[in-house]
Parts: C-alpha cells; structure tokens; sequence
C-alpha cells in the first residue's frame, strides 16, 4: 500500500514537471524538487512594448488556462482638487454601467457570457480597471475593457443613481475605524497637499460632481503615455501587442494646450489628530513619520525594518514565543488588539507608520512601546533581527504574487513607478545587501529625532500629549 502511494506521487510530480509548474514540492515531507533561489531563476520573464503614442504593454506569460488583463492609469486621488476631489472614484462607480456600444445589460452579459470577473479599483496614485478571464477570451476581454475607459455613456440618470450608492459606501467606510484613522493621518501628514485628500472623497462631492466634471477628469488624465495595459497567465505577448494596436491606438497623447500636469511635492507635516469619542469600546491610533518614495533606494532597508517590528493580533498563538519583539510585549504585557507596521509609499515621498487597536486604559503603554521599537531600530538592531525579517518578508513577497490578479496588479503598478518590471530575483538580491548597520542608518535618518504624525479615534483620552510624543523620538544617552 505504502509503495503504491509512493508510486502514485511520483507519477503526479512528473505529470506536473510535464506541464511547467515554475516551483513543485513533492509529496514527501521536507523534499524540495526546485529550491528557493531556483524558483526566483526560473521565473517567467516580463515583455515590455512601447506603441507611438506611449501606451506600455507588459505581460508575463504562463501555461494556465487563465489570465487576468486590465488597464493601469497612473492618476488618483492626487491629481484631484477640493473642488472634484473623488471624482476618479465616482467614474469607477460610472464604469460599469454601460458604454456607447453596450448598454449596461449588454455589457454585464458579455462579461458573464465568458465567465469572466470584470473589476476596478482607485487609489491615492493609481486607478485599475482588470478582468480576470478564459486565455481564449483574452481578445473580448480587451475590447471590452478598451470601450470602458474610452467610451463610458456616463449618462444623467446613472450618474444620480450611482450619487447614493456613492454615498451608501461613504458611509460604510465610516463605519471601519481603520479606513477612518488612516484617512486622518493623510490628512494631517499632508495637510494642505493633494494627498492629504481621500481617495473617496468628501460626501458634498458626492452630492455636486457633473458629468462635465468626470468628462474634464477623463480629458485630462486618462493619455496614452500614462497607461499601462498588463497581463498575466496563458497569454501570448505578440498577440496582445496587436489587439492594444488595434483597440488603443487611438487614445490620445496630447494635453490641451500643452498643459502637462506636473505633481507638485506633498510637503509632510508633523502634527495630530484626534476624534474623542468615548462610546467607542477600542481606541484606533496611527503614528508616522515621512517616509521614502516608491523608486527610492531606501524603500528595501525600511521594508526590512518594518518587517523586524512585524504585526500582532490577540487571536495569533506564540504568546511570548513570538519572533517580533513588540509582538511579545504586546501578548505579555496586553497593550493591544492589533498592531501593523506599515509604509505606504507614493512617487516622491511615503508614510512609514504603526498603526494599532487597544484598550482606552493600554494607549499610553501601547505608545510607549511602539517608539521605543522605534528607537531600537535606530541604535541596537542585531544580526538575528535582520535576519530573521529578511526571511519574511521574501516569503510575504513571493506569497503576495498567488494567481494572475495579483502578478498583472504588480506588473501594472511597477511599470508606472519604475517604468519596468522588477522581478523578484532582483528584490531577493536588494534584500539579500540589507546589513544591521544599513537599517540603523536608514532608521536614523528617517525616524530618529523626526516630528511624527499622529491620528486617534475612539476613547482617546489616555493618548499622550504630542510634545510628549515627540520627545519620545530620540533618546538621550551618555
């Protein structure tokens, strides 16, 4: 019986081995058939084409069955004022509800006919609209998503309906105290700056917005060089070049009147906010400091700090046998819910944060902590903390890449922050460089004895005075 088994899983690994899985286990316990830095060599490659009027296709060829394709847009929420501000998220709502080739329902059928999964998303600096489908329904899936982005009908009566389904998710969001508390410190770090604004948008914006206004946010934005239509899965890099050939060309590459829109800085502000309210049973709190921009090459050693710090949840198990030091305190000594080092990071500049869930009577111990693993990263980092990080955070970046949708999300993003694909042997090798002295240095000059911004929601009263907070970025040693 046990030699059958054996035979069996031999059979299905070189069934497997056949059909070009990039990394196969076998089926006996600790016996790796491709090892790790294999895998990271044997990744398939990212091809990158250029058409005349700028558009970029990047696609990364697989032997599934499957593939996800969709269009990344290098504008947000940043490229908004406080008069429009949430348009770009208004139009993703307006996407969907018919073209002026399809209606609605002819749209959703040709969508549902294939089998498909049509999405979009908005963010701070990016907007995505992506379709997970059959590789055989890859040329419909282009022409569809092509008639989306050029030819929306935006019509009067959708957009006054989609008005309180807009509204309905304004409120919603209110409702998760993390979104909420994220919101604010946006807010406050970049107060007076175009990132300072949510990506959602103020509910008078929700209330006013015109289709003039979404149409002069479509002209504006929506230009070929800013584009990047990406793939990944069963697809065939020729083939795709020509069907963008054929549904993008004539998207357009000039501004009116040559008025490029140039990102001005955000300029980062050390300051807080708070929203007392003591009906809520936990405090919501976020502290940061600016951090380094998406193409910086300090982003690897503050990914590796950040991943020293790590996160915390009160369901994990370990208790006091947990790898992350604040996560020991935080199970020991019970100072939170939750906590989650953080760092989001733009095209210029980044946050570089913690953010955690506690106790209204646990915020000032909770605080305490969190800068103090703040200032040990600055001074006293050691070999088996960056060690240990390095090995975690190359296990959360080959895990975060499971299936087509997230490998064409991360195509999409990286051709419009670096202008390439970085394949992960290159991030293995910038995180294999880290040292205990890099991240002390780059700690040092990013977080010590630097005027953080702090937001709080909930029954607050126990969260230190800032002055005090402030004070606590920098030890005085002797």
């Amino acid at each position: 019986m046990v030699g059958s088994m054996w035979r069996i899983s031999g059979a299905v690994n070189r069934a497997l081995s056949k059909a070009g899985y990039p990394l196969l286990l076998s089926l006996r316990r600790g016996q790796a058939t491709v090892s790790y830095a294999q895998s990271l060599l044997g990744a398939p490659e990212t091809r990158l084409t250029t058409l005349s009027n700028g558009l970029r296709i990047a696609s990364e060829e697989t032997n599934q069955a499957t593939c996800t394709v969709g269009l990344w847009i290098g504008c947000g929420s940043r490229y908004e004022s406080e008069k429009n501000n949430g348009a770009g998220f208004f139009l993703e709502h307006m996407a969907f509800k018919g073209t002026k080739k399809h209606p609605q329902s002819a749209l959703e059928q040709a969508v549902e006919s294939m089998g498909a999964h049509l999405s979009a998303y908005t963010s701070r600096e990016h907007t995505a609209y992506y379709m997970k489908t059959l590789a055989k329904d890859l040329p419909k899936a282009v022409e569809l998503l092509a008639e989306v982005v050029q030819s929306s009908s935006l019509s009067e009566a959708e957009m006054e309906q989609q008005r309180s389904v807009v509204l309905r998710e304004l409120e919603e969001v209110e409702g998760s105290l993390q979104d909420v508390c994220l919101d604010l410190l946006h807010a406050t770090a970049f107060q007076g700056t175009p990132l300072g604004h949510s990506v959602l948008g103020p509910s008078v914006n929700a209330r006013t917005l015109t289709r003039n206004d979404l149409v002069e946010y479509i002209n504006s934005h929506y230009k070929a060089p800013r584009m990047v239509l990406a793939t990944a899965g069963g697809v065939n890099h020729d083939e795709l070049v020509a069907l963008a050939k054929q549904h993008f060309s004539g998207v357009s590459f000039e501004y009116e009147g040559d008025a490029v829109p140039v990102l001005s800085p955000c300029r980062f502000t050390g300051s807080e906010i708070r929203m007392r309210d003591d009906a809520l049973p936990l405090a919501h709190v976020a502290i940061a400091v600016e951090g380094a921009g998406a193409a910086s090459p300090d982003i690897v050693p503050l990914m590796v700090a950040n991943s020293i710090i790590g996160s915390y949840d009160i369901t994990f198990g370990g208790g006091k046998h947990l790898s992350s030091r604040l996560a020991r305190l935080a199970a020991e000594l019970n100072l939170c819910h939750s906590f989650q080092a953080f760092h989001s990071s733009y095209s210029d500049t980044g946050l570089l944060g913690i953010y955690f869930v506690t106790d209204k009577h646990k915020i000032e111990d909770m605080m305490h902590w969190a800068q103090n693993a703040w200032m040990n990263l600055c001074t006293t980092v050691t070999e088996s903390d960056v060690a240990r990080a390095k090995n975690a955070l190359r296990a959360s970046l080959v895990g975060q890449l499971n299936g087509t949708t997230p490998v064409c999300d991360d195509i999409g993003r990286h051709i419009l922050n670096y202008g390439r694909r970085i394949p992960l042997a290159e991030w293995d090798a910038r995180i294999e460089a880290v040292t205990p002295r890099i991240v002390r240095d780059i700690c040092s000059k990013y977080i010590y004895d630097k005027c953080p911004a702090v937001s709080a929601v909930g029954p607050i009263e126990q969260l230190p005075d800032y002055n005090r907070m402030r004070s606590a970025m920098y030890w005085l040693r002797f």
